[in-house]
């Protein structure tokens, strides 16, 4: 395997014997990051993976590198499991309405979201943007066009003479 060090060490940039492309790592943020530069040139992959570093960098010092999960790899794991667990307990369409439910409401609020930053306020603040939001479209939706209103139906009244 070539190997070639960039920026005082802190950026390796390499080739496995398997990839004609360049790949880089470097550790920022406490973790181990790699990357593939997509580039069979190692000039041209020197250049990528110095702006792919100050790029990680940046996003370190601005507190927007996320070294622990995120709600939409948890919610992933969750649904592949869930239809394993639940096998003969609950239909499958049972376990398919949990699926659209994530894909439709859950993952657009908290998908980007690491799994220590949904807490009972974030939770709330999902409650409120949900009875706000509900007539406007979703544009995770599959279908095209206006909600459907609400199929409960209000118990009839009467008077008593």
């Amino acid at each position: 395997m070539t190997s070639h060090e960039l920026m005082g060490g802190k950026l390796q940039v390499y080739q496995r014997g398997n990839s004609r492309f360049w790949q880089c790592s470097a550790s920022v943020g406490g973790k181990r990051r790699r990357a593939s530069t997509t580039e069979e040139s190692l000039a041209l992959a020197k250049q990528i993976a110095e702006d792919w570093y100050l790029e990680l960098r940046g996003k370190d010092r601005a507190g927007l590198l996320k070294s622990e999960k995120l709600f939409r790899q948890v919610a992933d794991q969750f649904l592949k499991e869930y239809a394993i667990i639940t096998e003969g307990q609950r239909s499958l369409r049972w376990v398919e309405g949990h699926g659209i439910r994530l894909r439709l409401h859950l993952l657009p609020f908290f998908g980007e979201l690491g799994i220590s930053e949904v807490t009972a306020g974030k939770v709330q603040a999902y409650r409120v943007h949900r009875m706000t939001s509900r007539l406007a479209p979703n544009p995770e939706a599959k279908t095209i066009g206006r909600p459907r209103p609400s199929r409960r139906r209000a118990a009839p009244y009467t008077t008593r003479s």
